[in-house]
């Protein structure tokens, strides 16, 4: 289920957007990047409909999703 980002709160936004950017990974750009602009990038993401914020009842968890592949599995 797409969950609208516009519906939730805007701490509850940041906590999403963190807890996704912060899950195990590198950065292979040629800079690190802040929290704060990885978030701007990712929310920006959110506002452009490039990704969605979805939740899943089986694994009853968040995750952020590129729209089209998402909505491609429906």
């Amino acid at each position: 289920m797409i969950i609208p980002w516009q519906s939730l709160e805007e701490t509850t936004l940041n906590n999403i957007l963190d807890s996704f950017i912060l899950r195990e990974g590198t950065d292979y750009g040629v800079r690190e990047l802040s929290l704060s602009e990885k978030r701007e990038r990712l929310l920006a993401q959110l506002k452009s409909e490039q990704v969605v914020i979805v939740w899943s009842e089986l694994h009853e968890s968040l995750d952020i999703k590129d729209k089209k592949s998402f909505l491609g599995n429906y």
